[in-house]
C-alpha cells in the first residue's frame, strides 16, 4: 500500500474484489472522489468506506441512485441521523420486496417440482408398455 491514507486502483481492486471498469464506473456516477494524480487515481479511507456501502447496498439490491443519495446524506451534519433514518426506510422497503420476491420464488419451484414429479410418472407409464413387449 502507499501509505494508510490512500490506496491506488490496483489495491482497491485486490481489497474489494471489484475491476478497475467498476470503479472507474463508480467515480463517474460520483459515487467516488479518488484523488487524480495525473492518470493515477488514489483513493482515500472515504472512499473505502464509500465503496463498502456501495457493494453492500448492491447486494441488498438498492439501485446506485438511492445509494449516491444515501451517501450524500452523510455531510447533512446531524451525526447522521437523517442518513440512517432514509437508509433504514429503504432496507424496510427492500426486505419486504425480496421476502415476495422468496415466496414467489418459492411457489414456483414447488410448481415445477409437482410437474417433474409428474414428468417422471409419465415417462415411467410410457416405458412400462415397452418393457412388457420385450
Amino acid at each position: 500500500m502507499t501509505d494508510d491514507a490512500t490506496m491506488t486502483i490496483r489495491q482497491m481492486c485486490d481489497a474489494f474484489e471489484v475491476t478497475p471498469r467498476t470503479l472507474r464506473f463508480y467515480e463517474s456516477k460520483e459515487l467516488l472522489f479518488p484523488i487524480r494524480e495525473g492518470q493515477k487515481r488514489l483513493f482515500t479511507k472515504r472512499d473505502r468506506a464509500r465503496l463498502k456501502l456501495i457493494l453492500r447496498g448492491k447486494r441488498f439490491g438498492f439501485s446506485l441512485e438511492e445509494i449516491r443519495q444515501l451517501l450524500d446524506l452523510y455531510d447533512v451534519g446531524d451525526a447522521q441521523a437523517t442518513q440512517l433514518s432514509r437508509t433504514y426506510e429503504i432496507a424496510r422497503q427492500r426486505l419486504g420486496e425480496m421476502i415476495a420476491q422468496r415466496d414467489e420464488l418459492n411457489d414456483a419451484i414447488a410448481e415445477l417440482e409437482e410437474q417433474m414429479r409428474w414428468g417422471e410418472k409419465m415417462l415411467s407409464s410410457l416405458s412400462e408398455p415397452k418393457k412388457a413387449a420385450e
